[in-house]
């Protein structure tokens, strides 16, 4: 094979009670990467396309080209890497953008070697480029856009990934406000000590979380899929984040809350009419407060990134 082209999905990490552990994968929206064998060594992006044709082409300085550049280091092939880019996910969306680029190049280059890594070893770099994206080496985006379906990232030294159930006809909502918050600064408003009696309320909802998603208990999972400790400390950088969620939670949703560091915010429905009619009034509500968004309603993508071609 001389070249390859993967579909990389996005994502939806923290899931409202699994901060930087629990994401799920999205099959409505994604990146494409293609990646073409070159006679000369090293990594080359030849362009970048879609939503974020302002990134570096220097690979260096993108998440793609970085961690090519490393693997290319580590496993010295006879040949080089050329990259072609089109970006599906907004930029600064929470939608695990950086994330997909990564896992995506990494796909698309393990295909072309003459012995494939395995999908744990892949992980291994696909943390270097959300290391490069945000400051910290986090696998609630790139887990699940490596493995699909909800993940939990029980560890990272030694890696260990857990996929999670999810129940029959769950369908996600997601919306994207138009404008970005950069994941630094909504990094930047946690404090690293929380009270007590917080984290308890919290663990106790992530662990009644994964109970309901093993037993496929509806009602238990809407009883436990609230955040106390992250969203009420970012909410506050988020506009129509508010509006949004009482909509959703008004017309049925299981759940709502914010998809990664924001701005984009997320909902779990029954069955995709009910998914289509929360959307309707998540996107209204979002209009009443002044803003514009993207939206979509998507299955859970159990495939992760995959190969195209």
């Amino acid at each position: 094979m001389d070249q390859a082209t993967v579909f990389a999905p996005a994502t939806c990490a923290n899931v409202a009670v699994g901060f930087d552990i629990l994401g799920f994968a999205l099959n409505a929206v994604g990146d494409t990467l293609s990646v073409r064998k070159t006679k000369e060594p090293g990594v080359r992006i030849k362009e970048i396309t879609g939503t974020s044709e302002i990134l570096p082409l220097d690979p260096a300085l993108n998440v793609s080209g970085a961690v090519l550049l490393r693997l290319s280091e580590d496993v010295t092939p006879d040949f080089g890497f050329e990259l072609s880019i089109h970006k599906g996910i907004p930029l600064g969306s929470g939608m695990g953008g950086s994330a997909a680029s990564s896992v995506g190049a990494l796909v698309a280059a393990n295909a072309l070697l003459e012995e494939p890594l395995s999908r744990n070893e892949l992980l291994s770099y696909a943390l270097l480029g959300e290391k490069i994206a945000s400051g910290s080496p986090h696998g609630d985006n790139v887990t699940p856009c490596l493995f699909g379906g909800l993940t939990l990232t029980r560890s990272l030294d030694p890696i260990e990934v857990i996929r999670i159930p999810v129940p029959d006809d769950i369908f996600a909502v997601i919306l994207h406000p138009h404008y970005r918050l950069d994941t630094r600064l909504s990094r930047a408003v946690l404090k690293k000590d929380l009270p007590l009696t917080e984290f308890v309320a919290q663990s106790a909802n992530l662990a009644g979380f994964i109970a309901g998603c093993f037993t496929q208990d509806i009602p238990l999972i809407s009883r436990s899929l609230k955040d106390v400790l992250i969203e009420p400390r970012r909410a506050s950088l988020l506009p129509g984040f508010f509006p949004a969620k009482e909509a959703a939670l008004s017309s049925g949703a299981i759940g709502c809350s914010i998809s990664g560091s924001g701005p984009s915010i997320f909902a779990w429905a029954k069955g995709r009419r009910k998914a289509e009619e929360i959307r309707e009034k998540m996107v209204s509500a979002i209009i009443q407060e002044g803003l514009t968004c993207d939206s979509w309603v998507s299955g859970i993508n159990l495939d992760g990134a995959h190969l195209l071609s």
